[in-house]
């Protein structure tokens, strides 16, 4: 009992960690262009650097798994974010602050892609509703961090280089040391022990029920980081000031915990073979709102909260639940991730572009629309009751 209360705290922890050393740089990336020189445009790229390293160490992340074990090779993230926190903070040369951000990134996709075969692991029957409380403090921690990084910067008075960078050394490590020691402590007798049995090696990118898995991943991903890119655009568009962006952005992301947590309720019964199908309607009717009454753009913002944030609670519950094993779940995450994360990077360029070349929200809005479609069309295929690698098995 006592270990089991342990492996949820230390799963909190980790899930905590998981997205405050990216999102909190948004809100003090003015700060970050004064101080170095680096222009906001370049800046920006910080982000995009962070999923690409995503879509190319996912499919690594597996490996690294089954030759630490899943404990060890979680535990050495944590430590690898740590460095990368350290280093992007460090003063003098601009360099480190890009070499920071690519050590982040590569900590935070071995994570990605582990954490939900651990679930699969250690929660084998409580799949849903532990992927909604990792999925929904995923969404909170990054969202607090956002929250925090300006006042958090404040603190130093007038040096506007001591005050980024030690608001982004606090809103992405204040909790890691604890995280580490409670990760530690759940996972210590397993942290050195190598996964056992047979790989599932590159037939993961063959397996056609990957590919489902993967292709919901990466709509979904679209959908959400175009709205986390582009929401605040959208509603000043609509006649509403600076702040009140700032809220419809902000009533956006806590919805989008909303969805996380309600997700063990969507997946009950019945639910687990049709909400993959049925999300989407939320995202469009939310999409349909905007294109015809952009005025209530306040209003819109809850379902499409409510969307985001399931629908990655949906995208991570599918990597556990069409694997036979952890072992497996760990591989088809890795595949899936880096597909959905290639995809997420070109998403936000693209809805920009769109606006850019046609002047207006209609076509971008458009394409948002034809994803969230196709995300419900693979839904209906993707949580059918099979399994990747399974022929490969048997």
């Amino acid at each position: 009992m006592l270990h089991s209360i342990l492996a949820i705290v230390a799963l909190c922890l980790v899930a905590v960690m998981m997205r405050p050393a990216i999102s909190a740089v948004g809100p003090l990336i003015d700060r970050m262009s004064a101080d170095t020189g680096i222009p906001l445009a370049l800046l920006g790229a910080l982000s995009t650097i962070v999923l690409i390293t995503w879509a190319v160490v996912s499919p690594f992340a597996h490996g690294i798994g089954r030759r630490l074990g899943l404990g060890g090779a979680v535990l050495a993230a944590l430590g690898l974010l740590a460095v990368g926190l350290i280093v992007r903070s460090l003063p003098g040369s601009s360099v480190w602050l890009w070499v920071g951000t690519g050590l982040i990134g590569i900590a935070l996709a071995i994570g990605n892609v582990l954490m939900p075969a651990v679930i699969k692991r250690d929660f084998p029957l409580r799949v849903p509703m532990m992927m909604g409380v990792y999925s929904a403090l995923l969404g909170g921690a990054g969202a607090v961090a956002s929250g925090l990084a300006v006042p958090l910067a404040e603190l130093s008075g007038g040096d506007i280089g001591t005050g980024w960078r030690m608001s982004l050394l606090l809103t992405g490590g204040a909790v890691l040391p604890l995280a580490m020691i409670t990760w530690w402590l759940a996972s210590r007798r397993s942290v050195r022990v190598p996964t056992v049995g047979r790989a599932p090696r590159l037939g993961i990118w063959r397996d056609p029920v990957a590919w489902l898995v993967a292709g919901y991943m990466g709509v979904q991903s679209t959908s959400f980081y175009v709205l986390v890119t582009w929401l605040a655009s959208v509603s000043l568009s609509t006649g509403r000031g600076a702040a009140i962006a700032g809220v419809d952005v902000m009533v956006y992301q806590l919805f989008s915990l909303v969805g996380a947590l309600a997700l063990p309720l969507a997946m009950r019964g019945r639910g687990e073979r049709i909400a993959p199908a049925l999300l989407p309607a939320l995202g469009i009717s939310g999409i349909a709102g905007l294109m015809i009454w952009p005025g209530t753009i306040g209003f819109w913002v809850v379902p499409l909260g409510l969307f985001s944030g399931a629908s990655l609670g949906i995208s991570l519950t599918l990597m556990a639940q069409r694997a036979r094993d952890h072992s497996t779940s760990s591989a088809l995450s890795g595949m899936s991730q880096s597909v959905g994360y290639a995809i997420a990077a070109i998403g936000p360029v693209l809805f920009g572009a769109m606006h850019a070349a046609t002047g207006s929200w209609t076509v971008p809005l458009t394409i948002l629309l034809v994803a969230m479609t196709l995300q419900a069309v693979i839904g209906v295929f993707a949580a059918r009751d099979r399994f990747v690698l399974e022929r490969a098995s048997s």
